[in-house]
């Protein structure tokens, strides 16, 4: 399956959940689970290359997933650096452009550092641009977003208005130069955002899939793709009589 249509999605958001269910009804430790989804997440942004996604942006930790217990997330973190040291030069390799989004602080040195080469490497990479958000939460994000807009208004002399934040606010935010999400992908059958992406998925289509993380496939996507094919973006309008035929 190609992208073909017109109007098919160039950016796909996902929540990847139930790593934790995926363990458990296997009788493994949650770190199994996670483990295994670090291997959904090649092979996802395999299949969204191999499908003409332009944009993946993948919620890979909260600002909230800090509270986890600290076994837990020294596992994801150990995970993190397994990944952007093993896969980095594949990507690179395949034409995928990496970047991160989210407060970079509150990670260790050596991720951070990692990261940067990584973004570094991939930089000018055409395939598809996989993002990953870490020390991520859509609130901060708004709030350092309008703060940065009224400082650069002050700095400009401009009157800050309703429609001049409409306009200039998506430049202050992390995801600046992309699209919007057309799709946000939740799997293990939560129908929640958890704090993911809050302006960049005013719009978004929500696909709720039951699949736990560590299963999910190119032929759930595809499921995705299809779904998406059929619904009637309106972005707050009425049907026109062209589309109700």
């Amino acid at each position: 399956m190609q992208r073909m249509k017109d109007n098919s999605p160039k950016h796909i958001a996902i929540i990847m959940d139930g790593n934790g269910r995926w363990a458990q009804a296997r009788g493994l430790t949650r770190t199994m689970g996670h483990r295994q989804g670090v291997e959904a997440v090649k092979r996802s942004v395999r299949a969204a290359a191999e499908l003409g996604i332009e944009y993946v942006t993948l919620f890979g930790f909260s600002s909230e997933n800090w509270s986890r217990p600290a076994d837990e997330v020294g596992e994801l973190m150990r995970l993190l650096r397994m990944y952007l040291r093993s896969e980095t030069a594949e990507l690179h390799r395949n034409n995928i452009r990496l970047q991160v989004i989210g407060d970079r602080e509150a990670l260790s040195d050596d991720i951070r550092e990692l990261i940067k080469n990584a973004e570094s490497l991939t930089k000018d990479n055409t395939a598809i641009t996989v993002t990953i958000a870490l020390n991520y939460g859509g609130r901060h994000e708004l709030l350092h977003a309008a703060s940065a807009w009224a400082k650069d208004c002050v700095a400009k002399g401009i009157e800050p208005s309703v429609e001049s934040a409409e306009e200039y606010m998506p430049s202050f935010l992390m995801t600046a130069g992309m699209p919007d999400p057309d799709i946000l992908i939740r799997t293990s059958g939560e129908q929640r955002i958890s704090n993911f992406m809050l302006w960049q998925c005013s719009y978004a289509e929500f696909i709720f899939m039951d699949t736990l993380w560590p299963d999910f496939s190119k032929d759930d996507l595809e499921f995705a793709l299809k779904e998406y094919a059929q619904r009637d973006r309106r972005f707050g309008a009425i049907k026109t009589a062209h589309s109700e035929h």
